[in-house]
């Protein structure tokens, strides 16, 4: 049980080790017992989240920094998760573009107001990211077992699976079982992280600018995870699917009931219907907001000042939309069934603030053919008093709420 839980919580490491220099300076100072001490000072919070794997912190907040808006969750985990408090910030566009860090200076400030007026911790800070230049995938092993041949073994499958040169790479694996062959051999299933380091770098210098420390880096998708589900103690008989539909993309998660098996950002957003209204209206995308939650995929409604030409080529619009985001969907399934040891689609849960969009869930399902439903981001946690208070939008707080989740 030990070993699945350390799944869903895999964290990318800063991979910013203390130079060796500064290590050796003490024994010119022995004579002096107080400057050691405070030497080794800024070193404890990097040791307290490398041993957070074991010791779950009792609170952790979630930051999740999106394309338009910055969402966190603090969580308290004591025996059981339990939501304290969520708060949000619209973030100005060109910050963040395409899930990279383009202007880290205005991030940090943006951070610091957002920290500063919903009053959050800037300590435990475990930070979501998701960018198509992080790879996970799954792979076997045969007949290694030494730890240090392990490890250039992984590494070369890193080179061979996924197009990141590894000096430029943060990379991550966990062994997630181990069996043996007809032959004897042994036969490890290895899930490995890949990310660039430049990436996860920006990210992690912004936040430290602005006074937050992290204690992790984790993936959106395992964090998504651990918020739709508990990990269970075997393999399921069809695999989970969750989607978390952000601003300008969505994350993609497959999970076995035990473990993340695969998951990428899809090029989709709900920004893709505004757009597609406003072309549909000759109006400025941001206008359309309202009027997409007003509209929905369901019955039309007679309560918009749309003419029936309007309304129509309104929907017309939105459904195509709809039909491009499905055959994402449908090219990631297949993406995966085609993988070895891959399982039967039991549903894809949705969430993220488009989720709640009204018919969006049964208009999927309609053009996937599989079971889709809109989840719900605080079934694994109890809510704390005043921790909510929009449930309609609590759909864009899940990937916060499962980076504070601690498994």
């Amino acid at each position: 049980m030990s070993e699945q839980k350390s799944v869903w919580k895999k964290e990318i490491s800063f991979g910013r080790k203390p130079k060796q220099p500064k290590e050796a300076k003490p024994p010119k100072q022995a004579k002096e017992p107080k400057p050691p001490k405070q030497a080794k000072q800024p070193k404890q919070p990097k040791r307290k989240g490398a041993k957070e794997r074991g010791h779950a912190a009792k609170r952790l907040v979630g930051l999740k920094i999106g394309a338009s808006q910055l969402a966190a969750a603090t969580v308290t985990n004591n025996g059981s998760a339990e939501l304290l408090h969520v708060a949000r910030h619209e973030l100005e566009h060109g910050i963040v573009v395409g899930g990279e860090l383009r202007d880290p200076e205005r991030l940090s400030a943006a951070l610091s107001e957002f920290f500063a007026k919903h009053d959050l911790p800037r300590r435990n800070v475990r930070l979501g990211v998701a960018n198509n230049r992080i790879g996970v995938r799954t792979f076997e092993i045969v007949g290694v077992d030494e730890p240090a041949q392990l490890d250039n073994a992984v590494r070369f499958r890193a080179q061979e699976t996924l197009p990141i040169p590894i000096e430029d790479a943060v990379l991550d694996y966990h062994v997630l079982s181990e069996t043996t062959d007809a032959s004897g051999q042994s036969v490890k299933r290895v899930l490995l992280v890949v990310a660039y380091r430049d990436l996860v770098d920006r990210y992690v210098a912004a936040c430290r600018q602005a006074g937050i420390e992290l204690v992790g880096i984790d993936l959106e998708a395992f964090a998504l995870l651990r918020a739709m589900g508990a990990p269970q103690e075997n393999k399921a008989a069809a695999a989970l699917v969750v989607v978390a539909v952000g601003h300008d993309r969505s994350t993609f998660a497959v999970s076995d009931g035990r473990v993340c098996e695969f998951a990428r950002v899809l090029e989709w957003g709900g920004n893709s219907l505004n757009v597609a209204l406003a072309r549909a209206l000759d109006v400025a995308p941001s206008e359309t907001e309202p009027l997409k939650r007003l509209l929905g995929l369901g019955e039309t409604t007679s309560s918009t000042e749309l003419t029936e030409a309007q309304l129509q080529s309104s929907m017309d619009a939105l459904r195509k939309q709809i039909e491009s985001f499905a055959r994402q969907l449908v090219s990631s399934l297949q993406f995966y069934q085609n993988q070895p040891g891959s399982l039967s689609i039991g549903e894809i849960v949705l969430t993220g603030g488009t989720a709640h969009m009204r018919g969006l869930a049964e208009e999927l399902q309609r053009l996937i053919g599989v079971t889709v439903r809109v989840g719900d981001p605080l079934m694994r946690v109890r809510v704390g008093k005043d921790a909510v208070t929009d449930e309609a939008q609590i759909g864009s707080f899940a990937v916060a709420i499962g980076l504070g989740i601690e498994d």
